[in-house]
């Protein structure tokens, strides 16, 4: 009997089996680990990161790679925050609506020149990461926003399921996790039942057949990049509300932990696969690594050691996999013959 594995799924099983592996053994470790004030707070700290992965999930299964999302993040949330501060009396949802239009025209000028010169993602986006992030820094000359509007921290004060513990301490599901959740289950819809969600599928398996069966490439990465710049916009500000400062250089540098997570998760560097469950997944192990290491009290050092050692295992885990897909094409073929 022919038994044909959905190899994804059995990534985001094996994801799902490691993370409880090591969740049981940091109960007995440390016993702290799985209150309720600690898991919320654990994915509270990464929302950011669990923000940008759905953004990153999309480009990589087009087959792309974007490390430009961070300089996006962080001009747009030094723009929001400095319009709303100076010349404008705003709200949390006139600071997205902005966060939104400017992130996405900006992923919208990484698609575009994509598109246009035919140039690999991961170059053209490594071009305006600086550019948007240099012309950044000559403008504001690296100055610090200490003072942000109420209504932004309230962002990230604001909890769901609240919960008091015996010493009067208030711990709930934060607002911007909620938020994480949200765009997670947009981006699944997204991906599972709409043509544009197939369409992006299809550009990062077979981009010559996508092609053929009348796949419209450009509106299609115009709408992968847009995206890509909305969601970063919508983290950058989101991470304003979180440490409750705008400074100019705290995103930049997080891209290869964030592509890390997106591939651990069982997404191809390749294109053509991948998941909002297994890059949640994904993320979920990084937070529960950094955790338990500051609970263990062991070096933050270890932690840059792990995510080298993740992105590695997850390269080596899609090259397996694309091995075992070709191996299994070729006895059909032999098969069929």
């Amino acid at each position: 009997m022919k038994t044909r594995i959905n190899l994804l799924r059995s990534r985001e099983m094996l994801l799902g089996i490691t993370i409880l592996v090591i969740l049981v053994l940091l109960s007995l470790l440390s016993p702290s680990f799985m209150t309720y004030t600690n898991i919320v707070n654990l994915l509270k700290s990464f929302t950011v990161l669990g923000i940008f992965s759905l953004g990153v999930l999309l480009v990589i299964i087009s087959g792309g790679v974007d490390v430009s999302f961070t300089a996006i993040a962080q001009v747009v949330q030094y723009a929001v925050v400095y319009l709303f501060l100076n010349n404008m009396q705003g709200n949390v949802f006139l600071a997205f609506i902005f966060a939104i239009v400017l992130g996405t025209f900006m992923g919208l000028f990484n698609g575009y020149l994509i598109h246009r010169f035919k140039m690999p993602a991961i170059i053209i986006t490594i071009a305006t990461q600086n550019l948007f992030y240099g012309l950044m820094y000559v403008i504001t000359e690296g100055q610090l926003i200490y003072v942000i509007p109420e209504y932004f921290w309230k962002i990230s004060n604001t909890m769901l399921f609240k919960q008091i513990a015996a010493n009067g301490a208030v711990s709930g599901i934060s607002m911007t996790t909620a938020i994480w959740f949200f765009l997670s289950i947009i981006v699944a819809l997204l991906l599972k039942f709409t043509v544009l969600g197939r369409s992006i599928y299809m550009i990062g398996g077979n981009p010559v057949a996508a092609q053929r069966i009348g796949v419209n490439s450009r509106n299609t990465t115009l709408f992968i990049y847009g995206a890509m710049g909305a969601v970063a916009g919508i983290g950058g500000i989101v991470h304003v509300s979180i440490v409750q400062t705008v400074i100019p250089n705290s995103i930049v540098g997080q891209e290869l932990q964030v592509i890390a997570a997106v591939i651990l998760g069982g997404a191809s560097i390749t294109g053509g696969k991948g998941s909002v469950l297994g890059t949640f997944l994904g993320v979920l192990l990084f937070a529960i690594l950094s955790n338990s290491l500051t609970l263990l009290q062991i070096s933050s050092y270890w932690y840059n050691v792990f995510t080298g050692m993740i992105i590695l295992i997850s390269v080596l885990l899609n090259a397996m996999q694309e091995i075992q897909q070709q191996k299994q094409k070729i006895r059909v073929q032999v098969e069929n013959a």
